[in-house]
């Protein structure tokens, strides 16, 4: 009976090892995004608020990797997708591609001020045609991969630890759309803030799911992917037409 008693306080106490170890991490890595962003948008749109959302973003990818091979002693693998991974991400990413852009044409030419998104761009080294479409290549088909690995594959990961379950989705998803919100408000007005946020919150819900259902990012990639292309014509209309 005792044996018993000291087997299931050791599963607590590994348990609540695990908790905090979670926690640690995901504190080290989720407010490294909006830092990021406030540096580059809000603090210092020059050299300086560029080359410390450069190592934010180098941090968000980094990161998650070293603490995967060091403290959880975790081997990285790529698995080849299936063909069922791929049909649910084309699908999800069509439906979020029609959402947005409709959602765009309805509302959200009135929210978003063509000058202040120019101006913005601008500070952030984006000043030709040429200069963006590079830049929306790297984050349709580079960046929407680097936010699948950290939000889905760590951190999604390290709050099922936290909180096991549904609420495990919701909480990654609400880190998440942290960043997001200061980028939205830096190129519109509160009415496209509360809705893109919303946005952006249900789309983590998304893919927080369908990585949860396959254990895989193949799925949510692929929609996330397609999702940003939406976005990276919306700023093509807004900047360039």
């Amino acid at each position: 009976m005792s044996s018993i008693l000291f087997l299931k306080e050791a599963c607590k106490m590994l348990d609540m090892g695990d908790r905090k170890t979670a926690l640690l991490a995901l504190t080290l890595l989720v407010p490294a995004a909006s830092i990021g962003i406030i540096a580059a948008l809000y603090i210092a749109p020059g050299s300086w608020g560029q080359t410390l959302s450069v190592f934010c973003q180098v941090w968000l990818l980094v990161f998650p990797i070293a603490w995967s091979v060091f403290v959880d002693r975790k081997k990285l693998s790529l698995s080849l997708p299936k063909r069922q991974e791929l049909l649910a991400g084309a699908i999800w990413g069509i439906f979020m591609f029609a959402v947005i852009l409709g959602i765009y044409s309805l509302f959200g030419q009135h929210w978003i001020d063509p000058v202040v998104a120019k101006e913005k761009s601008y500070q952030l080294g984006i000043s030709s045609p040429t200069i963006y479409l590079i830049v929306e290549a790297y984050f349709v088909l580079v960046n929407s991969l680097i936010e699948e690995f950290t939000w889905r594959w760590f951190v999604c990961n390290k709050c099922q630890i936290l909180i096991p379950g549904t609420k495990a989705i919701f909480l990654s998803s609400l880190f998440f759309t942290l960043h997001h919100i200061f980028v939205i408000a830096a190129y519109s007005d509160w009415p496209a803030v509360i809705l893109g946020s919303l946005a952006v919150f249900a789309a983590g819900i998304i893919w927080s799911h369908s990585y949860v259902t396959y254990r895989s990012l193949w799925s949510s990639y692929i929609s996330h992917a397609i999702a940003d292309l939406a976005l990276a014509i919306i700023g093509w209309q807004i900047l360039f037409n």
